[in-house]
């Protein structure tokens, strides 16, 4: 089964050349309007819709010159479906905010915060954790510091990031302390 899927729209001829040539490659679906309409993308994992006009879809690709060659338009798609990939994978969801690891900034609605190395991968660390993480367990896994070191960075690392939160976002409860540690709400 092929697991990326093309939307040719409203173009019967460029679907014709692609579902000819690519058929392997891609699973090519032709759609009109209506069919658009009856379409559930709900469950088709990876899309992209072809399209010669800027028609507002998700996932949409626009191929405005023509004629153009064939295998530029293979490498587009490829491009394409590898960009999106990317950026799927470099984005973790946690509750109502979107953590980007590239960029590693953490986001929710139209208000963002740039992360340091260390708040990113203490957020990834704590969210991945099924309990609440003591702070010799941080110091061992996110700091890499022996358990016997008498130190504050984690406690001051997590003020800090507390207060970032709760500043931009308004949000006092994102990382939670219990009597077993710390863990994200």
């Amino acid at each position: 089964m092929n697991s990326k899927t093309l939307i040719i729209y409203q173009n019967q001829i460029l679907f014709n050349i692609l579902n000819e040539l690519f058929s392997k490659n891609f699973k090519i679906i032709f759609c009109g309007k209506k069919e658009y309409e009856k379409l559930d993308l709900k469950n088709v994992n990876n899309y992209l819709i072809i399209v010669d006009d800027d028609y507002q879809f998700n996932n949409q690709l626009i191929i405005e010159k023509f004629p153009l060659k064939i295998k530029n338009l293979l490498e587009f798609i490829n491009i394409t479906f590898l960009k999106k990939n990317f950026k799927k994978q470099s984005e973790i969801k946690i509750g109502t905010y979107v953590l980007n690891l590239n960029s590693r900034e953490i986001n929710c609605g139209d208000k963002n915060i740039f992360l340091t190395e260390r708040e990113s991968n203490l957020i990834i660390f704590l969210k991945n954790s099924s309990k609440p993480m003591n702070i010799s367990e941080l110091q061992k896994k996110v700091w890499g510091y022996a358990s016997s070191l008498e130190t504050h960075t984690v406690e001051t690392h997590i003020y800090r990031l507390r207060k970032k939160i709760k500043e931009t976002f308004g949000d006092e409860q994102f990382i939670i302390s219990t009597q077993n540690g710390y863990i994200i709400n």
